[in-house]
């Protein structure tokens, strides 16, 4: 897997409480947690925004 979708897979997984522990362990074994920690943070304000554009249409 490229780094970008690896870094976006293990985030979704640990987004949603899926994440194994060996591959929590594998992914910040590597270099730099920052990577994941600022996808965590795209994924995050995606969701709050989202959600606010669901609330919008439903209640428009």
């Amino acid at each position: 897997m490229t780094g970008f979708l690896k870094i976006l897979s293990s985030t979704l997984a640990a987004f949603f409480g899926v994440q194994s522990e060996a591959n929590r362990q594998q992914d910040f074994s590597g270099k730099s947690p920052i990577p994941y920690i600022l996808m965590g943070l795209l994924l995050a304000a995606c969701m709050v925004f989202g959600l606010i554009w669901v609330v919008n249409l439903v209640l428009s």
